[in-house]
């Protein structure tokens, strides 16, 4: 079975694209269904394929000058390959799922094959060495091969600028199953069933939380699952471990501090530490309310919060 063509995306930003890409599952979204992500959890992406946020993506300078860059790479690849690529400038759609899609980066010419096209930083060079490709990068080219039927992908990327490398990755149908197991099971129960996956500890979770529970019901008292006895008694072992470690870094910081005295910038090795005088201007709301209580009474902006606490009955 071959995939179906959807959507012309030659015509469109890069904000209606990514538009598109949310009413249903993508390649890149494999990973973080599969929770092989370390920049996007699941809840985030729920949050994004049901329209309560946007994709980091958005202004996201990597991902900018990665699509910017894309056509070099692919070019690379045909110089060191020998192989032709041309452009995919349409939507593909799963032929059995219609919310599985896939847009592909180049169609190898001559080949059942396509080409996926990425920037890495110098930093992550050692994820590309020998035969290692980052499992993200593996999820999403599987993807690629199970909504297009192709038999092989071949992935390039460009390593800090000045590394090229290029590999070649064979079908695997078991992955594959697996995969899109995983994303049918996430579109049918979580999205179209509005099931929140198990919260974490991301910003995204925090936000939800805040704007979905703003405000508490006074003198209302619930008793917790008798399992949050232990998640609790973790939280205190964390908040103490956290306590001891932010304690550990302001001496190292204080330490250096001391031996800058007055120097703005400092080295050693690899390293260089700043510590630059910095000016800014803030309202002093204090002497504003006591001079001038009219004109505070004007801007004084109420907001709502729910500290967290948590405290030990004796």
């Amino acid at each position: 079975m071959s995939a179906e063509t959807v959507l012309n995306t030659q015509e469109l930003s890069r904000e209606e694209w990514l538009s598109e890409r949310n009413k249903g599952i993508g390649g890149s979204d494999a990973s973080v269904i599969l929770g092989l992500n370390k920049y996007k959890t699941p809840f985030e992406l729920w949050l994004e394929k049901t329209g309560q946020s946007y994709s980091e993506d958005q202004g996201n300078e990597a991902a900018y000058f990665g699509t910017l860059l894309e056509d070099m790479v692919a070019k690379e690849f045909e110089v060191r390959t020998g192989k032709k690529v041309r452009r995919n400038n349409f939507m593909l759609q799963h032929p059995e799922h219609e919310f599985i899609m896939a847009n592909i980066d180049r169609k190898v010419v001559g080949e059942n094959a396509l080409l996926e096209c990425k920037t890495a930083s110098a930093y992550l060079a050692k994820d590309w060495e020998d035969d290692e490709i980052p499992e993200p990068y593996l999820v999403q080219v599987q993807h690629y091969l199970g909504v297009t039927g192709y038999e092989k992908a071949y992935i390039a990327v460009l390593i800090g600028g000045q590394r090229f490398v290029w590999k070649e990755i064979e079908r695997d149908e078991e992955l594959i199953d697996m995969i899109f197991e995983a994303e049918v099971h996430f579109w049918n129960y979580h999205v179209l069933g509005n099931n929140p996956p198990a919260l974490d500890g991301s910003s995204a979770a925090e936000q939800y939380l805040k704007e979905r529970y703003e405000r508490s019901e006074q003198n209302k008292v619930v008793d917790l699952g008798y399992e949050f006895q232990d998640k609790i008694r973790h939280y205190n072992e964390l908040k103490e471990s956290i306590k001891q470690l932010q304690e550990q870094k302001k001496q190292i910081e204080h330490e250096i501090k001391q031996e800058l005295e007055e120097a703005e910038v400092g080295h050693v090795g690899t390293y260089e530490v700043n510590w630059k005088s910095h000016e800014r201007r803030t309202v002093d709301s204090k002497r504003l309310k006591k001079e001038f209580p009219d004109i505070y009474e004007k801007v004084i902006k109420t907001t709502v919060s729910r500290p967290f606490k948590v405290k030990e009955l004796v």
